[in-house]
């Protein structure tokens, strides 16, 4: 894996490779079955999307339609890898031009690039069998995983992991497809139908990127302090046999929603601490990198909360069954995690992501019953509409900005 001016910091290819191989089996299904799975996933996101528009009023703006891909984990690992590779271009080019063109830096960088590409593979393998779906906005399309004429948007829903969950919680499969691809389709919606919504994100992250101030060599050591919590102690502990001996399959809500199941992985006690308790995200930040980590959440919020609110509202109408899914899928969420995924859920910031379902969802119900649908729409009309980091827990404070300001 070289690259112009030398050797890539990240063994992309490498990544994809180990994450393939480290990923758990899906379910057992046959193929019928699964070809059976594919065509009603691909139908029920023509429906939600259909509903999704008539809830919310948004409609996709001209030239900015995007596909949705059916994907096994090996897929959504792929297009994950790619994403990545996109979008920390411009860090790697910054590091390696740090790290020199000379023989040792190359070496060094050779090395160091697989050794990340193990880890990161690591990582990936693990969320792989925990993602339902994911609205991808910034990966490039390829001939296996095709995107938006521009190069970016495309909706990933995770057959097996949706197989698997809807077999855990006992539930009607066809109401819990559906289910999750009301949730889905949102997010499809909110950036089809607001097409600057990608370019502001991918500006706020490339200057976030930006303004990362470390070597190459502490950011390899930090993502492996990370593999390191995972696979049983830091770098230099030895790793105990696991007190249970088995591993759990788990799955998670749309989008990576930390929830684990009681019972650690195989041949691994979870390390007494993490990394002083902080996230990835967190042990690279700058204060310049906080306060746009603080937007950038707030955002995401806003788009997680509001494909909450659409799928519960929606949901009644169309998913017969909607009241025993989210009633069991709460319950699911809220019942616990062991030690070593509380420590992976912290490390890859995972945790945030539940709070931001809360939060964004009760700023949407909030703004829509002060304003209404389309009062709350006007969230979409640019950057400077968005909510900030303190609106979003306080939505008053957004309505007297947007709706009764001196510019409303």
């Amino acid at each position: 894996m070289t690259s112009i001016g030398g050797v890539e910091m990240v063994d992309w290819k490498l990544a994809v490779t180990t994450a393939s191989r480290l990923a758990r089996p899906g379910p057992e299904i046959t193929r019928e079955e699964a070809r059976e799975v594919v065509a009603e996933l691909r139908g029920h996101a023509v429906a939600a999307e259909e509903h999704v528009r008539a809830f919310t009023g948004m409609t996709t703006a001209a030239g900015h339609d995007t596909p949705v891909l059916v994907v096994d984990r090996p897929g959504w690992i792929e297009a994950n890898v790619a994403g990545f590779r996109s979008l920390l271009k411009p860090l790697m080019t910054k590091m390696r031009a740090r790290r020199g063109n000379g023989p040792g830096g190359m070496i060094a960088g050779a090395v160091g690039g697989k050794v990340t590409g193990v880890e990161l593979g690591v990582l990936l393998s693990f969320l792989s069998s925990r993602v339902l779906g994911q609205y991808e906005t910034f990966a490039p399309a390829t001939r296996e995983l095709p995107g938006a004429p521009d190069g970016g948007g495309r909706l990933l829903l995770v057959a097996p992991n949706i197989v698997h969950v809807e077999r855990e919680l006992g539930v009607d499969p066809h109401d819990f497809r559906l289910w999750v691809c009301l949730h889905e389709e949102t997010h499809r919606t909110q950036f089809t139908a607001v097409p600057w919504l990608r370019d502001h994100l991918e500006a706020e992250i490339q200057t976030f990127l930006a303004e990362t101030d470390v070597d190459a060599g502490t950011l390899l050591e930090r993502l492996s302090d990370a593999v390191q919590a995972f696979t049983g102690g830091r770098r230099g502990e030895s790793a105990e046999p696991s007190a249970t001996g088995t591993a759990t399959d788990t799955a998670t809500d749309t989008d990576t929603a930390p929830e684990t199941e009681p019972g650690a992985r195989s041949g691994a006690h979870a390390p007494e601490q993490d990394i002083d308790g902080r996230s990835l995200v967190d042990l690279v930040q700058t204060p310049a990198q906080r306060e746009i980590l603080a937007r950038v959440t707030a955002v995401m919020s806003l788009l997680e909360g509001h494909a909450d609110y659409v799928m519960d509202g929606v949901g009644p109408q169309i998913v017969p069954s909607v009241v025993e899914i989210r009633e069991k899928f709460q319950r699911r969420r809220a019942a616990g995690a062991n030690r070593l995924d509380q420590i992976l859920r912290r490390l890859l910031g995972l945790d945030a992501k539940l709070r931001q379902y809360r939060d964004g969802e009760r700023f949407v119900r909030a703004v829509v019953e002060e304003v209404g649908m389309e009062g709350f729409n006007r969230v979409w009309t640019s950057p400077n509409t968005l909510p900030t980091p303190a609106e979003i827990t306080h939505p008053a404070e957004w309505i007297a900005r947007v709706h009764r300001g001196p510019e409303a």
